[in-house]
């Protein structure tokens, strides 16, 4: 069953989702509104759960090749001190991949380079659905209109296909926290491939890449909006105390590389992904807290499983309805651990609250630690081949 297609946003879901469409043969259009396709952005973890998606879709070898394998690492306190160790051959062993960091522009060039230049319209905006017709979706793209047999949604945690599908629904809002990031301009010496850093009411964090560089992020309690004249400057003087390398990361960043983002979530879950020929993928399905690492890898999930869903069911709707029973309990499901975890981090700001977590971190064995990670990248992918699911 082949049928003809328009993802709405070209980021890592929608990208995403095209590539398995293809994979099962039908025709897709991917409309973005940005004129330039996925080149901004910092960088990202990959966990077992995203890269086997990532092989259902066809480019996990080309991922792992261009990605920095994370084996050391782990939580630690401003002072330097150790809250818990992440063992990546442990992971590696148990799950046949260690997690990987990968900046966002390289996954986007290998995802965009699986698809068609044909098939990527930019600059373009989808202003309206119309789901008149139950067996076709007309889309409205600037000042022109394109007929499909499906729409999917993957513009992004402020979806206005979202709010047209579900107008009841209260939208994204905000976590209370807000994260500045950057990607350093020139490889840092690092001791580790990935750390987290917790603090009272912040976190700092680095991802280390295959090329040498690294990205940092910072996360702090903060009222939606605020932005600082010079956000580098502002970071130096809140994480000054804080262990190496944080500073020598904040040294080897330019001022005009530092992203600002304000952090939204889907708090209340949504009732159904889709809605007639409209599936809803990624952060307009579900966004939720990056805590654990797992945006992009449920996003992921969801491409691989629409493709699986459609290429297995007997029609489009009842395709559609098989994508959503399976990707709607479990990326809510992550949604709500991600906020969890949260309370543990960021958020918390009692000092007494601090010094127990720590503690009890400190105290947990290993096989804690190995055990949350696999609760949520412990993922068997779908085949796109019919027959074999």
């Amino acid at each position: 069953m082949g049928g003809n297609a328009v993802v709405v946003g070209g980021g890592i879901g929608g990208l995403g989702a095209a590539m398995g469409l293809r994979r099962i043969g039908w025709e897709v259009t991917v409309v973005e509104r940005s004129p330039v396709l996925g080149d901004a952005g910092a960088g990202i973890s990959l966990h077992a759960n995203g890269l086997r998606a990532l092989d259902v879709l066809g480019v996990g070898d080309a991922v792992r090749e261009a990605a920095r394998p994370q084996y050391t690492g782990g939580t630690r306190v401003p002072g330097g001190g150790w809250l818990s160790r992440m063992d990546g051959a442990a992971l590696e062993r148990t799950l046949g991949t260690p997690i990987v960091g990968i900046r966002r522009s390289v996954l986007h060039r290998l995802l965009r380079a699986a698809l068609p230049p044909e098939c990527l319209v930019t600059g373009a905006e989808v202003t309206a659905v119309d789901r008149s017709d139950p067996d076709r979706v007309r889309v409205a793209v600037g000042d022109g209109v394109r007929d499909a047999d499906l729409v999917v949604a993957a513009d992004g945690v402020r979806s206005a296909i979202r709010a047209q599908l579900f107008p009841g629904h209260p939208g994204p809002a905000y976590s209370g926290s807000t994260v500045l990031r950057a990607i350093t301009d020139g490889p840092v010496e690092l001791a580790s491939d990935f750390e987290l850093t917790w603090g009272q009411g912040a976190e700092f964090g680095h991802i280390a890449f295959a090329d040498g560089r690294a990205e940092w992020h910072a996360v702090l309690g903060s009222p939606p909006g605020v932005r600082y004249p010079d956000a580098l400057t502002a970071m130096r003087d809140r994480f000054a105390d804080w262990h190496d390398p944080i500073p020598a990361l904040l040294d080897a960043t330019r001022p005009d590389a530092v992203l600002h983002h304000d952090i939204h979530e889907l708090v209340e879950p949504l009732p159904s992904f889709v809605a007639g020929r409209v599936a809803l993928l990624g952060d307009a399905a579900h966004a939720m807290t990056p805590n654990l690492g797992q945006g992009a890898c449920q996003a992921l999930e969801d491409a691989a499983t629409l493709a699986a869903a459609l290429a297995a069911a007997p029609g489009i709707d009842a395709g559609l309805a098989r994508y959503d029973a399976e990707r709607r309990p479990r990326s809510q499901a992550v949604a709500r651990a991600a906020r969890q975890a949260g309370r543990l981090g960021r958020q918390l700001t009692h000092p007494l609250a601090v010094s127990v977590r720590n503690t009890v971190l400190r105290l947990a064995p290993s096989r804690v630690t190995l055990g949350a990670i696999l609760r949520h990248a412990d993922w068997t992918p779908p085949s796109l081949t019919p027959d074999a699911r």
